[in-house]
């Protein structure tokens, strides 16, 4: 029997099995970069060790000093949760060879399936070898990963080549191995899994079906189970492909087959030899937890003959702290509230007042509601979401609530393109006119408590709000009945610090408002506190770039100087952030006039890269 675990991993899907662990009686190990030693992992596990690394993201691909950690802690099994080496069957022959449990398949069953190249030759599948005009689109893959990483589709034969090289350095930096491959790109399909959780005695259980079809950059950031829309025949056929997958390497534990389905055909992507980010909605779907049959698993004890039976439809949104107005860029800074309504589960690796920083994937929590039915399941998750407090850096929020109640989503018509064509108009901001009135109100409550009012006309209050990339302006005034807003069919009911409630035309609506120094939370809004004046110092020359995100240069274009002629939307560097790399290109056609990019430069939100003067008639 297992008695201490430690989790390999950090973040969401550490706090995810600590939980699991606490339920069980197991003591629990976190391990941590110099980045998260105060990270809500290493505050939840019973014990922590630090973890040297050159940089924090390579720290968790220590194999060597997390076994060692492991067995310094008296722990006597390791849990990888995903990503990292959670696929890497030289740690998991580490662990074992250690003497301790290791919660996964055998690594002769992760090396099988590691390459995706090698796991579809397992299955009687050829990848592509020599790409021609006539295979494409294609998609480039890194054969050693997932996530989105080190994935590109190439529509041009022209534009294979940067891309393979894109592709490998990414794939490189996020798993140590730049192998990458390229398959068929199939236009309009869907991102449909089998859960596959199989014991040591010959069973192996397939729980339902999930589509993961909405997806960024490859990443998916909407799940579900089971699949929508599926015929019997073919909800049969891949959960036998699925089985036939897992017996063809001896398969135990947990473990996920992909594929990609076009109408009524389903193309093999891979096996995942691993817990899956989206594997909440299993849980709630078919009743278990799957850390905790993980856990069982590896003690030996046997599967129930067959599956419990499914009940209801989940449905899981990944919040990321992400702005996708502007290319999905990861943001940072401080969280200073997280909280959904009661009725949802909430998995993060955040608590109020942590910092979200550059080092890691920028998903800040995921969010699960099962109901009844697909339609309600829908609706209660949109619904938490609208009301869920999120103060911090920018999320990806309000586009979650609009892709759940997008027609195409909610009819099951939803594919891996659905942002490719819905972005401009999930994304196009829709203030709500009251907010910036409600952030002064709630403002100008202690002031009105201390003499605001006098006897005699005065000139309104005034403030000032950056909202949705404009300015607003607002007036209030300090009357004998407290405070007023200076604007037709608007009364003010009740205004303290943190609730005003403003009857317009009629009808009495609620804001709760929050303030962190300059920023102020209005229900789902946020807003930037201005200066009453504009700063002059603060303004940057047409055709600045600006670096939209921490994190470092890794390369700029070949041949790219100072006066060099660029054209709009020509990339001219590169940044890397969270493991991913970051186009920036040009804004304008023109001259570059700066270059202060340089390859490993770190550098800062808002950092001058260079600087493009436009020709005369792009100005």
């Amino acid at each position: 029997m297992i008695s201490t675990l430690l989790v390999a991993n950090r973040g969401e899907i550490a706090c995810r099995v600590l939980r699991t662990c606490g339920e069980l009686g197991i003591r629990t190990v976190a391990v941590h970069s110099d980045a998260d030693e105060g990270a809500l992992h290493t505050r939840v596990a019973d014990a922590a060790v630090r973890l040297p690394g050159a940089t924090p993201a390579e720290t968790y691909l220590r194999g060597d000093l997390i076994v060692k950690a492991a067995v310094a802690a008296g722990a006597d099994a390791v849990h990888p949760g995903y990503g990292f080496l959670s696929e890497n069957a030289g740690f998991a022959r580490a662990v074992l060879d250690a003497g301790l449990f290791w919660i996964g398949p055998p690594p002769g069953a992760i090396e099988a399936m590691a390459s995706k190249t090698r796991a579809k030759e397992l299955l009687g599948i050829r990848p592509l070898r020599d790409v021609t005009e006539a295979d494409l689109p294609v998609l480039v893959k890194a054969a050693a990963g997932g996530g989105g990483r080190g994935m590109r589709v190439v529509r041009r034969l022209a534009d294979l080549d940067g891309e393979l090289a894109s592709a490998r350095a990414e794939a490189a930096s996020a798993f140590g191995d730049g192998e990458v491959f390229a398959e068929p790109y199939v236009e309009g399909g869907r991102h449909v899994e089998v859960q596959v959780l199989a014991d040591t005695h010959g069973t192996v259980w397939t729980l339902g079906t999930r589509d993961c079809s909405l997806q960024r950059r490859h990443q998916k950031v909407v799940e579900e189970a089971p699949a929508p829309g599926l015929s019997g025949e073919l909800e049969q056929e891949l959960r036998e492909l699925a089985v036939r997958a897992a017996r063809a390497v001896d398969y135990t534990g947990a473990g996920t087959v992909e594929f990609l389905v076009a109408g009524d055909r389903a193309h093999f992507l891979e096996m995942n030899t691993r817990l899956q980010v989206e594997h909440p909605v299993t849980e709630a779907v078919f009743g278990v937890d799957l850390v905790a049959l993980q856990i069982r698993v590896a003690e030996g004890h046997a599967l129930d003959a067959d599956p419990p039976r499914g009940r209801g439809h989940a449905i899981e949104a990944r919040l990321y702290a992400e702005d996708p107005a502007r290319d999905w860029a990861p943001q940072t800074g401080t969280l200073h509230r997280l909280a959904v309504p009661d009725g949802v589960r909430l998995d993060t690796g955040y608590a109020d007042g942590d910092t979200i920083g550059v080092h890691y994937d920028p998903m800040l929590a995921k969010v699960v509601a099962h109901a009844p039915t697909r339609a309600e399941a829908l609706r209660k998750l949109a619904g938490a979401l609208e009301r869920a407090a999120v103060h911090g850096p920018v999320t990806n929020r309000d586009l979650l609530v609009r892709s759940l109640r997008h027609r195409e989503f909610t009819g099951g018509r939803a594919d891996t393109g659905f942002y490719d064509r819905h972005l401009a108009e999930l994304t196009r901001p829709a203030p709500d006119p009251h907010a910036p009135l409600a952030a002064a109100l709630a403002d100008a409550h202690g002031r009105s408590r201390f003499g605001g009012w006098r006897n005699v006309p005065s000139q309104p209050q005034v403030k000032r709000y950056l909202w949705a990339g404009e300015e607003h302006e607002v007036r209030y005034r300090h009357t004998r009945a407290g405070l007023a807003a200076d604007a037709d069919g608007v009364r003010v009911v009740h205004a303290d610090a943190c609730r005003v409630v403003l009857e317009v035309d009629g009808v009495r609506r609620k804001f709760d408002v929050a303030r962190y120094g300059d920023q102020v939370y209005v229900n789902g809004s946020a807003l930037t506190v201005l200066p009453r004046s504009p700063d002059p110092a603060a303004q940057r020359a047409p055709g600045s770039l600006l670096a939209p995100m921490p994190g470092t240069v890794v390369r700029v274009a070949d041949g790219l100087a100072v006066g060099a002629a660029v054209r709009a939307g020509e990339p001219l560097l590169w940044l890397e952030a969270m493991k991913m790399e970051h186009k920036i290109s040009a804004p304008v056609t023109g001259t570059l006039s700066a270059l202060h990019a340089v390859p490993g430069r770190q550098v800062e939100v808002g950092a001058l890269l260079a600087v493009v003067e436009a020709h005369r008639e792009d100005q």
